[in-house]
């Protein structure tokens, strides 16, 4: 498949809502930014990711998006697969990371939570912390959305998503699926 590196803005493959504010967190100091270009996802052209795919081209995304007054928008790139996910029904979703998945304790990386069934998914926020936060949120909107299955792997290891689709990580199942995809 060739590959092709793409961004929300090309085509209008990924709009957003401009966000008013946003939390930051500098060390222990916590404080809101305004007027800053970031947003949340809110649509996505499926029919030009659909159209490329079936050309048998690989879209390689950036998480840039187009608000309704044209401006571009950074947009948490993990939240924005989620997006894509959603609009091409996936049957399942990957969202790779610097950690071999959801863990019970962030110091033992050989606490990986394997897996998540939905009505769990307030026990994995309670785990996740920092960035992972993030992915979880991703997953659940996912999930919520119809996509069977998340899950969230190590990037850091030969043939991630392979692996990824094979179990290893956290594997996160919507409502109607039990235990890990075949």
């Amino acid at each position: 498949m060739n590959a092709i590196g793409l961004s929300g803005l090309d085509g209008g493959l990924l709009k957003a809502q401009r966000k008013s504010s946003i939390r930051v967190q500098q060390g222990d100091r916590r404080f809101v930014l305004r007027d800053q270009w970031t947003g949340r996802a809110t649509g996505v052209n499926a029919s030009l990711l659909r159209l490329l795919l079936d050309q048998g081209y690989l879209p390689v995304l950036a998480p840039l998006a187009c608000s309704e007054s044209g401006e571009m928008l950074n947009v948490d790139g993990d939240r924005a697969a989620a997006a894509y996910a959603i609009a091409l029904n996936a049957s399942q979703m990957v969202i790779l990371s610097n950690v071999p998945g959801l863990l019970r304790d962030v110091n033992l990386p050989g606490s990986i939570v394997r897996d998540v069934p939905f009505p769990n998914l307030v026990d994995a926020f309670a785990l996740a912390h920092g960035r992972m936060r993030k992915k979880v949120l991703a997953a659940e909107e996912a999930l919520k959305e119809g996509v069977p299955w998340v899950t969230i792997a190590s990037a850091n290891v030969a043939q991630p998503i392979r692996n990824a689709l094979r179990g290893a990580g956290t594997v996160f199942h919507g409502p109607q699926q039990v235990g890990v995809p075949a």
